[in-house]
């Protein structure tokens, strides 16, 4: 009897050890868990921390990038090109004078501005055998003024105007009265030059001079379509 008590005892002592250990290990556990949010909210402040720094450091660099962009665009546009001192202005209605303008400018190096007549020349205008076609009125009438359908110009800053035109009964046409009336050439030498298939030049520089009441007015010259750039090269360099 005394060793089943004995037993018995025995068993009791190792279940309660056996409840002890687990409380201790109930109690570790307990402790030890409220560490873990800690843990983890401490690297959700880190991560967020390196994104902030990594977009600071992006935005750093885009934002350096694009003024170097910008630095460098800057630095390729190339600077508005001044005009140059001398003028090529022409009235066209066939295109023969275009022609030589074109010429004259590429000797010199000239701007070219095309007189345009707000109401262009057809054909029918331009029949010389037809009395009352619309040139043969013009130039039959000493005070007609057509009216100028280009863009206004600026003579600042020219010393020499080339003026060309087509010889229309022996004169300018009157479009050319409209353009020498409308602007001054003071301080500029004015140098007519005209296109016809045998007409010369006859008193075109002359009255446009009285009209314009300003400039140095040079002689004029009578040129054919077909007139070379070695031809006009001669010329010029005769007029200086």
């Amino acid at each position: 009897m005394k060793r089943i008590l004995s037993i018995i005892i025995a068993v009791m002592l190792l279940a309660s050890l056996a409840a002890c250990g687990n409380n201790a290990q109930s109690e570790s556990a307990g402790t030890a868990s409220p560490a873990e949010p800690e843990t983890a909210q401490t690297e959700t402040v880190t991560e967020a921390a390196a994104e902030e720094t990594t977009e600071a450091a992006t935005e750093a660099t885009t934002g350096a990038a694009l003024s170097e962009t910008a630095a460098e665009a800057a630095s390729e546009t190339p600077a508005p090109a001044a005009h140059s001192d001398v003028l090529v202005a022409y009235f066209s209605a066939t295109g023969t004078t275009k022609g030589v303008a074109e010429k004259i400018a590429s000797v010199t190096g000239g701007d070219l501005y095309e007189i345009l007549a707000a109401e262009p020349y057809t054909e029918e205008d331009l029949n010389y055998n037809d009395s009352s076609s619309r040139s043969t009125s013009e130039q039959n009438d000493k005070n007609a003024r057509p009216e100028i359908g280009s863009e206004d110009l600026s003579l600042e800053g020219y010393t020499t105007v080339y003026l060309g035109f087509p010889i229309w009964w022996g004169e300018e046409p009157r479009i050319l009265d409209t353009f020498v009336e409308k602007y001054s050439f003071e301080g500029i030498t004015v140098i007519p030059f005209c296109t016809s298939g045998g007409s010369g030049i006859g008193r075109s520089g002359p009255n446009m001079e009285a009209l314009a009441g300003s400039g140095t007015w040079l002689e004029g010259e009578r040129f054919s379509g077909g007139v070379s750039e070695e031809e006009l090269k001669n010329w010029i360099e005769g007029l200086q």
